[in-house]
């Protein structure tokens, strides 16, 4: 395991990384006719701006901290000990059609757990960052999650899992609805997390998600107070798993409400 000054070092420079990168972003935002939009599969796009934001991050990762490893949605990559998760944009439907939900997801994990999390909103600038033991934080200000307690209070983001079935997909919102959840979807994983970490929202859930949507997302929420489920159970780093984020107030009601077992 690497000392805590060597996960630091990485902490101040993911921070500076989510910048770099959120700049490149909105750099394409600004030239949407540069965006070259593919589809790789029902509602799953790639643009010019997320291979170009991902080679910026990995040349830089490279370029100073050449014994570790990365995975990222584009490049994809393999488990490593020292090993960079990464998603270049999260929310790319959102980023190709002009809609300001997007971000930058940056994680770094040590043996296996994720002890870094940075998310950046380039349309706002905004830079949220955690370190494990070390709080949570965005622009530098401590962020924690809300203090609500009741499901008819709660504001839910629940994601649309496309490995999944209309049917079952629906079947969750139901039922977040009839419990009494005000139910969301803007359709970023990463920015929900963040807003759950920082108390605007009170839940995230979806049936499934991949590991560089979620990583940094789970130390944000763990170190801003809230609960995660165990997404990386059952090799969900390469395979990706159910997802649930939440103020401690609802996270078992939630875990009951949606199947997604509370860790």
């Amino acid at each position: 395991m690497l000392s805590a000054a060597a996960i630091d070092r990485r902490h101040d420079f993911a921070k500076d990384l989510a910048r770099g990168a959120a700049a490149i972003a909105m750099d394409y935002a600004s030239r949407r006719s540069a965006l070259d939009i593919q589809s790789k599969g029902r509602r799953d796009y790639v643009t010019a701006a997320d291979k170009a934001v991902e080679q910026f991050i990995r040349d830089q990762i490279a370029a100073s901290f050449a014994e570790d490893s990365v995975l990222g949605e584009e490049g994809g990559g393999r488990a490593a000990e020292h090993l960079w998760v990464v998603d270049p944009i999260d929310g790319t439907s959102n980023f190709a059609r002009g809609l300001p939900h997007f971000t930058v997801s940056i994680a770094f994990c040590d043996s296996g757990q994720p002890v870094v999390g940075v998310i950046g909103e380039p349309v706002t600038g905004a830079v949220y960052a955690a370190r494990r033991g070390g709080g949570a934080f965005l622009d530098g200000a401590r962020i924690q999650v809300s203090g609500v307690a009741a499901l008819d209070q709660a504001i839910v983001e629940h994601g649309y899992a496309e490995r999944h079935s209309a049917e079952e997909n629906l079947a969750m919102k139901r039922r977040l609805l009839d419990a009494g959840c005000d139910v969301r979807t803007i359709g970023s994983a990463a920015l929900g997390l963040a807003r759950v970490a920082d108390g605007r929202l009170d839940a995230y859930c979806e049936l499934h998600l991949n590991s560089w949507d979620v990583m940094a997302g789970l130390v944000l929420i763990a170190e801003a107070g809230g609960r995660v489920n165990d997404f990386l159970a059952r090799d969900g780093l390469l395979k990706g798993n159910a997802m649930l984020g939440a103020t401690p107030g609802v996270y078992d009601a939630l875990s009951r409400v949606t199947g997604i077992a509370a860790a």
